[in-house]
């Protein structure tokens, strides 16, 4: 199962570290190369965290536990084709960047 993994992150340092490409190939997981500087394909860029965003404007809280109790509730609150259509869209803009020659959107 963990063959069928293909793990996209952007190019910060600690995620190409030598040591996390050693966990990645360890665990078996393809990774997606991130092109440099192409915040189109950022996965923190749009959908899952524009709308935990959108979840989070004007709230405040009083505790890190309050924090983890929301973050739970917020991400099991997501349907399945909530997250689905996420990976989609990821791969139609993975998609429209290769066929805009890695040109900004």
């Amino acid at each position: 199962m963990a063959g069928n993994v293909v793990f996209l992150h952007d190019n910060a340092r600690p995620h190409v570290a030598k040591l996390t490409r050693e966990k990645l190939m360890a665990l078996g997981w393809d990774v997606l190369v991130h092109p440099p500087y192409s915040p189109d394909l950022s996965p923190s860029d749009y959908y899952l965290f524009l709308s935990l965003e959108s979840h989070l404007k004007n709230k405040k809280f009083e505790s890190v536990g309050a924090v983890d109790s929301m973050l739970g509730a917020f991400f099991s609150s997501k349907s399945r084709e909530f997250y689905h259509r996420g990976i989609y869209k990821l791969i139609q803009r993975w998609e429209l960047v290769i066929k805009e020659s890695g040109d900004y959107l």
